[in-house]
């Protein structure tokens, strides 16, 4: 059939989420140059104190982890920008299977017991048609054969844009948010919270102390990219 997708390609050409440039037959999503050039933090190899401190004093945070660096006009950003507004949930899945096949370079999946994305207001969820956090954790599942939880805490609170708050407004922001609604799914685990993008790491906060304050044992960051 591979005869078939070369038809297709021609018919229906596909672009590179990354660059744009034309998909060859075998490339899915992402071409196999930019694949080899994204920026990657490395930061499951060596500590990025850029990406770390970001909860110092804050939360207690076990491993902070981020795939990416992220850069203004980039192809990180070019990436994020279509998983969140381009209804391309698959690249989502896609970019945590490449970055769980990393992180098991590390054997991070001895260090973590559930994987949960951060949740989207329901109004938002209708709105989008998925939550791409979920879909990052779906890939990081797959390659880990870590579980992911999806039910145990909801969004409360529809917040407005973070994009012009300052640190401390972006806080106030996301405060009191989240709800956890199946204490028992999260009680005595060692949780991963995974997001497409770190920036203040308010949101995240905000869902880390929900979790802790009901009895999570431990708390991990797992994102896409970050600013480092």
């Amino acid at each position: 059939m591979n005869w078939f997708k070369h038809l297709l390609d021609i018919i229906y050409p596909r672009s590179c989420e990354a660059c744009g440039e034309s998909l060859l037959g075998g490339e899915n999503l992402i071409c196999i140059n930019c694949l080899v050039n994204l920026p990657r933090t490395n930061s499951h190899i060596i500590q990025r104190e850029s990406i770390s401190k970001k909860f110092w004093g804050k939360i207690p945070v076990s491993n902070t982890l981020s795939f990416l660096k992220f850069s203004k006009k980039g192809k990180v950003q070019q990436l994020l920008h279509g998983l969140k507004y381009g209804n391309k949930p698959e690249l989502g899945k896609s970019l945590g299977q490449l970055y769980g096949t990393d992180l098991k370079e590390v054997e991070l999946e001895k260090k973590i017991d559930i994987l949960i994305g951060v949740p989207l207001h329901p109004t938002k969820l209708q709105q989008r048609g998925y939550n791409q956090a979920d879909c990052i954790a779906e890939g990081l599942s797959l390659a880990m054969g870590i579980p992911m939880e999806k039910s145990a805490v909801i969004r409360i609170t529809h917040t407005n844009s973070q994009t012009k708050k300052t640190r401390f407004e972006r806080f106030q922001n996301v405060e009191n948010i989240f709800k956890i609604v199946d204490v028992e799914k999260i009680k005595g685990k060692r949780i991963a919270i995974v997001d497409d993008v770190l920036t203040t790491g308010s949101t995240i906060e905000s869902l880390a102390i929900a979790l802790l304050n009901e009895g999570c044992k431990e708390i991990s960051v797992v994102t896409i990219a970050s600013a480092v």
